[in-house]
């Protein structure tokens, strides 16, 4: 799956109590699924290894991926589920509900298989405190409906809480070094604003902000970024003139200005290294385009 096609899709969530000794039959689920054992134990069987799932439980289940669960006799399970793929799938033509389940491995229909994540997510987890996960889950309850014309603006609702979701997820299961630090994604929004209400700060203000080091600081920076903090300023502020030469008839000394560069020759050797071509160069040639 490429990231640029990333965005995580739920069709159904809900509460599921399981009765004393229910089994859910040995079962394929054509999306991803995430369940949390909110009450109860009983036991997940999948890819030949048998787990005890009990109060607390975290399980995740890839699409695809062969499976039963069986509660307790004494004292059942409840799930706390979705039903999701990490990018949407269209099975109107395979299901009336959105998250169709298999249970004959034989009439498996491959192509709507959802789409496996990129890494590694842990099958079981025991997590501690699960209010938040609750109230998490309560955020996106959704029915197996298809959306349509009628339900759009409330599944909205429901798919924004679900990328939320998604996010507290995924920041919890996956490793460091798969993820952004939270805060630097928290802090480019506040440079990018700074950048275009017209402050000015340097590196140290953010990083000091941060109570980090400097060292640390650019660290994590150009690992989530892929750039040193003066090369993501300038790379935005480029950007941003970009568009003004584009659509206003601003000079190129008052986009330089405009956008804190030390000097327009400055300005211009930055974005002829950027982009190939001078300010003026840029802003002719891309008219030429839309007049030709």
């Amino acid at each position: 799956m490429h990231f640029s096609s990333f965005h995580p899709y739920v069709y159904y969530a809900t509460r599921y109590p399981f009765a004393k000794s229910q089994s859910s039959f040995p079962r394929i689920c054509y999306s991803s699924s995430i369940y949390l054992i909110s009450e109860g134990k009983g036991t997940l069987i999948t890819g030949g290894r048998t787990y005890i799932v009990i109060s607390g439980t975290l399980v995740y289940l890839p699409a695809g991926q062969y499976h039963e669960w069986i509660a307790d006799e004494e004292c059942p399970m409840v799930h706390i589920c979705c039903y999701f793929d990490w990018q949407y799938v269209d099975r109107e033509a395979l299901s009336d509900w959105s998250a169709p389940i298999c249970y004959q491995r034989d009439q498996l229909q491959e192509h709507y298989v959802g789409p496996a994540f990129p890494y590694v997510i842990p099958e079981v987890s025991k997590i501690g405190n699960m209010r938040p996960w609750i109230d998490h889950f309560q955020s996106f309850y959704k029915s197996g409906d298809y959306t349509s014309e009628k339900t759009f603006l409330r599944s909205l609702s429901t798919q924004r809480n679900f990328q939320a979701f998604i996010d507290y997820f995924l920041q919890g299961m996956l490793k460091e070094d798969h993820i952004p630090d939270p805060r630097i994604g928290r802090l480019l929004h506040e440079m990018e604003q700074n950048i275009l209400s017209g402050a000015d700060f340097p590196p140290a203000y953010y990083y000091e902000s941060l109570q980090m080091s400097r060292g640390h600081f650019f660290e994590i920076f150009k690992k989530t970024t892929g750039y040193s903090p003066v090369q993501y300023i300038n790379r935005f502020r480029i950007g941003r003139a970009m568009e003004d030469l584009l659509h206003t008839n601003l000079s190129v000394t008052d986009i330089s200005e405009k956008y804190h560069f030390s000097s327009v020759h400055y300005f211009s050797r930055l974005f002829s290294k950027q982009t190939g071509l001078s300010p003026r160069e840029f802003r002719f040639s891309e008219q030429f385009k839309r007049n030709y």
